[in-house]
């Protein structure tokens, strides 16, 4: 497809534009200088985490909700619609699974028609409740299909095979990563993840709560960090389609994790112990041999930095509420 002589750089597709990641991520693009169409239909993103884009020449938002089908020229494509978060991905479990499974086949059509380069965001929920430790792109995954993390965790299962499909078929040009936890600025104070969960009750000074006894696993990934796995991803050489591990190879426990942040933040919360969700991981570490070999990607923000600049941020958040 040919560009338009007065676009100076690439015509890029966010969906999920307004979300916590693809904020960030419509944010790095335009600053790059390219022309950006945020779609979002502002069930979990909100226009608050792209107001400053709002003005900007290269940045044009759309309310579009991806289970339906959008006719648009563009040279490439972000695929990040989709809740992430247990609370807003079970909220309406069979819209999951549409959002994820008719948004890649709508997205990967677009890409087919006007030839333009498609990356998934896919998930390390793909691997389940891992029995492999560290979770390498090799394998296959341990998953209820029946549970209710499933809507999540096989739509983008299928969302994935869907993409290698429409490669192998048709040739479209696809990227597929595997998103580890990952946190920071914009994040939805109540979507019910751990780091968002942790920061907000302990600025309040109310108990941290903790699902099971806190010996399970996880690995934080700062969003600075995973932008940049993102677009190098995008960027990268035609032959290394994925799926690609993006995230921060160091564990915690989530008791870490929470004492971590009441020390960060100063506060007097204790801990409370509640019941463990089905099908919860125990263990969740991402092997990114495979990202650092072939993108020359690795994580640079360390906890305790990306902890204090997004605390800082809900710090502010809260005291607007």
């Amino acid at each position: 497809m040919v560009k338009p002589n007065f676009f100076d750089k690439a015509r890029i597709l966010v969906t999920g534009g307004a979300g916590f990641l693809g904020s960030h991520l419509c944010e790095r693009l335009v600053d790059e200088g390219h022309y950006v169409i945020c779609l979002d239909n502002y069930f979990t993103g909100t226009k608050r985490n792209i107001y400053h884009l709002l003005d900007h020449k290269n940045f044009e938002p759309i309310r579009h909700d991806l289970v339906n089908p959008i006719f648009l020229e563009v040279d490439e494509i972000y695929n990040l619609a989709c809740p992430a978060s247990p609370i807003h991905y079970q909220y309406n479990p069979v819209k999951t699974v549409k959002t994820a499974v008719m948004g890649a086949i709508h997205m990967l059509g677009l890409a087919k028609r006007v030839k333009a380069k498609i990356l998934q965001a896919s998930t390390s929920e793909v691997y389940g409740d891992p029995t492999v430790h560290p979770q390498k792109e090799t394998y296959w995954g341990n998953v209820n299909t029946i549970g209710l993390r499933a809507c999540y965790d096989e739509g983008k299962r299928c969302a994935e095979t869907l993409f290698f499909d429409y490669h192998r078929q048709n040739r479209v040009n696809i990227r597929v990563v595997r998103i580890f936890n990952t946190y920071g600025p914009r994040m939805h104070p109540n979507d019910g993840r751990v780091i968002s969960n942790f920061i907000v009750q302990a600025l309040r000074g109310e108990p941290l709560t903790i699902f099971g006894d806190g010996s399970q696993t996880r690995s934080f990934c700062f969003v600075d960090d995973m932008i940049e796995g993102l677009v190098r991803m995008m960027n990268g050489p035609d032959d290394f389609l994925g799926p690609v591990n993006l995230g921060n190879p160091g564990e915690y426990t989530i008791h870490e994790i929470a004492q971590e942040i009441i020390r960060l933040t100063g506060s007097k919360s204790r801990l409370e112990l509640l019941p463990a969700p089905m099908d919860d991981p125990k263990r969740r570490r991402p092997d990114i041999s495979l990202a650092k070999e072939r993108l020359g990607w690795t994580p640079k923000v360390d906890l305790e930095e990306g902890l204090t600049r997004t605390i800082q941020y809900f710090r502010e958040l809260l005291s607007r509420a």
